[in-house]
């Protein structure tokens, strides 16, 4: 699938599920339970990853999909879907509106396309590895080369204590211009369209951000694990630009 073809589907797409999500966002009734994990799910994570599964399998009946909710099909497919329909569930109940939909087509293992969508705020970042677009505009990364000019965002500051060391932690972010936990997928948003420098993840599952990498790169980036290594072997993330990414690593290593 080219770019021209993802890019057209899933716009159509995502009006509908954006549709969805402003329906329960406004909702002051809006039902909360926690999953075994303790992280929280509401009627509207399920019914936007219903209804993305039940268009894909439509429309692509030979691609597999993997989605947070609903589990997988057909995942050893060709093409292979990863759905996360609310990233960011902490904000969206809340009422924060930095969450997001967040899609990831992968061929043969390998995110080909992802793409970004933030309903409440009318934006929708699509990308592959040569260039990204935040409703249709190409955007890029920032150029910052020193850690005291540098905007840093996290998803989550106690997990990134315990995941890299307090003081690594804290060394790092006391250097930034501005450190601020607005993470999740408008993290990677804010850094793809050149309005942040360090997005970073201490945790992470394959939906939260295999769509993030072809976003990244496609934007001019570099997204890694928190040693440097390939992002898809491992479950934290550090996405920079190629100036700023090795001393983020190296801060982190102590």
């Amino acid at each position: 699938m080219k770019l021209e073809e993802f890019s057209s589907f899933v716009q159509e797409l995502l009006k509908e599920t954006g549709r969805i999500i402003i329906s329960h966002y406004s909702d002051q009734n809006l039902q909360i339970e926690s999953k075994e994990d303790a992280t929280p799910v509401t009627r509207a994570d399920r019914e936007v990853e219903a209804y993305l599964r039940k268009i894909i399998e439509k429309t692509y009946p030979h691609h597999g999909i993997v989605g947070e909710e609903y589990g997988s099909m057909s995942e050893n497919a060709e093409y292979v879907w990863l759905l996360d329909p609310i990233d960011g569930t902490h904000s969206f109940v809340t009422k924060v509106p930095l969450f997001g939909t967040v899609l990831c087509l992968k061929k043969r293992g390998v995110p080909l396309l992802g793409a970004i969508h933030q309903p409440i705020m009318n934006l929708l970042m699509i990308g592959d590895d040569n260039q990204t677009t935040l409703n249709d505009r190409l955007v890029k990364v920032r150029t910052t080369e020193e850690m005291g000019r540098s905007t840093i965002l996290t998803s989550d500051d106690l997990n990134a204590q315990r995941r890299f060391g307090k003081d690594n932690w804290e060394n790092l972010v006391n250097k930034a211009a501005l450190y601020r936990t607005w993470g999740d997928c408008f993290g990677y948003l804010s850094l793809a369209s050149g309005n942040a420098d360090v997005m970073i993840d201490p945790i992470v599952n394959p939906w939260d951000f295999h769509a993030m990498i072809p976003i990244i790169r496609g934007a001019g980036g570099m997204i890694t694990d928190h040693k440097g290594n390939d992002a898809l072997k491992g479950n934290s993330v550090i996405a920079s630009n190629h100036k700023l990414h090795p001393l983020i690593i190296d801060h982190l290593a102590g």
